[in-house]
């Protein structure tokens, strides 16, 4: 099975808690911002010569099928709530994926909860594995555009950028496997005119043999 993707955000998305008349806080943030041509912050910069961008729509699937988990850190063992029981929902709008957490009455929704109103936790993320992508070369970079996504967690970070890098620049985890991607298509893109080359060989010989053969 190929190695989960992480990714993470801290662009004009801090999480918060919102309290509600007579009923317990919820968790609200933005675990992905969409991309958006009119500002550069809404890409991932993965390596000097490659950048993803997530697109419009590409949780659309994952929101009807996926059962997916709240979680702090990525941790699995600090489950906020989840999609299949009601205590976590997901949606969509025209900045990005939304969610709405329920948080359990635990140590650990009690102390993210603190962490959260005190700004010691600021950012958000989401695991998923690629679906749908495109990939695009724009002069000398590389462009990994995912139109959709299998998504298996949400939720609150500690860190989501590292602490060098501009703000609204996210930290990523495993881009060696989107390096590794990008090499596939790439490899694949320069046999598609050798492979058309052959494949309009072969048409013309079996051509050439029905003629022949009349």
């Amino acid at each position: 099975m190929p190695d989960i993707e992480r990714r993470f955000t801290r662009h004009n998305s801090r999480p918060e808690v919102q309290t509600r008349d007579g009923r317990p806080p919820m968790i609200v943030g933005y675990a992905a911002v969409f991309y958006d041509e009119n500002d550069p912050g809404t890409e991932y910069p993965l390596y000097d010569d490659l950048v993803e961008r997530i697109m419009p729509g590409a949780f659309d699937r994952a929101i009807r099928e996926d059962d997916v988990r709240g979680l702090f850190n990525h941790d699995d063992s600090l489950v906020l709530g989840r999609c299949k029981s009601g205590t976590m929902r997901l949606s969509v709008d025209r900045r990005g994926l939304r969610y709405e957490i329920d948080p359990p009455d635990t140590q650990t929704g009690r102390d993210l909860i603190t962490l959260l109103q005190r700004g010691d936790v600021d950012g958000s993320s989401f695991a998923f594995l690629p679906d749908d992508t495109t990939y695009r070369q724009q002069g000398d970079t590389y462009v990994v555009e995912r139109n959709s996504v299998k998504l298996f967690d949400v939720g609150p970070v500690a860190y989501p950028a590292y602490a060098s890098t501009e703000a609204g620049v996210r930290g990523v985890g495993n881009v060696e496997s989107v390096r590794r991607e990008l090499q596939d298509w790439k490899q694949k893109h320069r046999n598609e005119p050798l492979a058309s080359i052959l494949a309009r060989a072969r048409a013309v010989t079996t051509l050439l043999r029905e003629s022949n053969s009349a």
